[in-house]
């Protein structure tokens, strides 16, 4: 992995096609909606298909961003990388029904922070919005972004969640996740839609993630709470990957996939990694909780490979980025939370 140490360099890295996504794309026909598309992933998403496609070399496929793209500077960003882009409230059934027909969508859309203070809300976009969409896209392909907080915390020393474990977390942002598994379910049994349940966790940009968080209190002498005691985590590069990939695995009624690293990463060590990086001493704060929100992803790679990225080179991408200054979203992804509250 080359040093990153610029935001141009960062899109690029996470925006460049696989070998994996090429060969897929190159076996799927149409165009491509990204519904949800202005969040921390859409952006690169959308490029990687747009580059992928272009390098099939193949009738021209239009990719479609749609989102209410509260950064005009980035829906110009994608315009400007030949993707293109439409403002649509997804909530509002007259608007999806306008967008235009696609046999391949990438639904991306949803709400976690802030449910605490309006859960009404994170239920609206995790719940309707997929009943919406469902219904309107029928008779497409539609890979369905998840999470991997749908199951229950469960023992640090385990096997991690698979795929057909029992499902039942806390908190009401995760249960409304699983309310829109269940949506979505629901309408690819009745209407026959192909469909693959997306559950991803934790994916890493050098400007926000689990590693970044980490990273960041190591720096700024801030305490690091270990009681969520390990993680998953994989670049969002891979996991773009991952998620065009999964256009060719769509199946009714649709199979669950989960997408993460292989390596379970100990945030005590993690906090101890980025010590030795950074030249600080990390504060630790708790003691490792029993159980822990944790994953086994080996179908994922069993379809997929191995991700391009390892942990170690994530790692040393987030020191190297931090010391020189690289921005972050602000937007601590709350790992640490055992209790489900967002």
């Amino acid at each position: 992995m080359s040093p990153i140490l610029t935001i141009d360099d960062l899109e690029e890295a996470l925006s460049r096609p696989t070998p994996g996504v090429l060969e897929a794309l190159s076996a799927i026909e149409g165009d491509v909606l990204v519904l949800g598309a202005g969040g921390k992933m859409g952006p690169t998403l959308a490029r990687m298909l747009r580059r992928a496609s272009d390098a099939t070399n193949q009738i021209p496929r239009r990719i479609f961003a749609v989102s209410r793209f509260s950064s005009a500077e980035a829906e110009r960003s994608l315009q400007r990388h030949g993707v293109e882009t439409i403002g649509c409230d997804l909530t509002d059934r007259s608007a999806v029904a306008a967008l235009p027909d696609a046999p391949n969508i990438i639904f991306m859309a949803g709400q976690k922070f802030g449910t605490s203070e309006s859960p009404e809300l994170t239920w609206m976009m995790n719940t309707l919005v997929p009943a919406i969409v469902a219904e309107r896209f029928a008779s497409s392909r539609i890979v369905v972004f998840s999470t991997g907080c749908v199951y229950p915390l469960i023992p640090l020393q385990g096997p991690g969640s698979h795929e057909e474990d029992a499902l039942g977390p806390p908190g009401e942002y995760a249960n409304s996740c699983v309310g829109r598994e269940r949506i979505f379910t629901h309408f690819s049994r009745r209407n026959g839609t192909r469909m693959l349940l997306f559950r991803l966790c934790y994916a890493i940009d050098l400007r926000y993630g689990v590693l970044c968080d980490v990273a960041q209190n190591v720096a700024q002498g801030r305490p690091v709470d270990v009681t969520m005691g390990a993680a998953n985590v994989i670049w969002q590069g891979d996991a773009n990957a991952r998620a065009i990939q999964s256009l060719a695995h769509v199946d009714a009624p649709p199979p669950a996939l989960n997408v993460t690293g292989l390596e379970r990463v100990s945030i005590r060590w993690l906090a101890e990694r980025f010590g030795q990086l950074l030249d600080r001493r990390p504060v630790i704060r708790g003691e490792e909780a029993t159980t822990a929100w944790i994953w086994d992803a080996s179908r994922s790679h069993a379809l997929f490979g191995p991700p391009s990225v390892s942990l170690e080179e994530m790692i040393e991408a987030t020191a190297r980025w931090l010391r020189h200054g690289g921005t972050t979203l602000g937007k601590p992804t709350h790992f640490e939370t055992t209790d489900g509250r967002f």
